[in-house]
């Protein structure tokens, strides 16, 4: 995607492929872009999404600044300090996350996160 700089944060929406329907399931999400990688995580508990990413990595996210698609590969973060420097930084770039009445250390061991890697297109440089 050539065109305008993906803001630090925003929302977007991820098209996954049910685990187990196979269809097609689309969902807003908030993203972060930290050290240059695009990461969707959210409020600690269980999600879909990230169990249809588990099964089917391959997903499109849809950007709503600047407007268009992205086909990507999700990578689910496992490793404990990169969980916490994200969990840290997403909460520094996206004040929402730091409202949430969790500590850095329930967002390490609860909550959804994943990496996007863009695969056939070039992902727009962050600002």
């Amino acid at each position: 995607m050539d065109g305008p700089a993906l803001p630090p944060t925003g929302t977007c929406e991820l098209t996954t492929i049910g685990r187990r329907s196979g269809r097609a399931r689309r969902i807003e999400l908030w993203y972060v872009v930290v050290d240059g990688t695009i990461v969707l995580t959210g409020t600690p508990g269980a999600r879909h999404w990230l169990a249809n990413l588990r099964t089917h990595p391959r997903a499109v996210l849809h950007l709503l600044e600047p407007a268009g698609d992205l086909d990507v590969v999700a990578q689910e973060v496992t490793d404990p300090a990169t969980r916490r420097r994200i969990a840290k930084q997403a909460r520094r770039i996206q004040p929402w996350y730091a409202a949430q009445p969790y500590s850095v250390d329930d967002w390490v061991s609860g909550s959804p996160m994943v990496t996007l890697t863009p695969s056939g297109s070039s992902l727009p440089a962050p600002r």
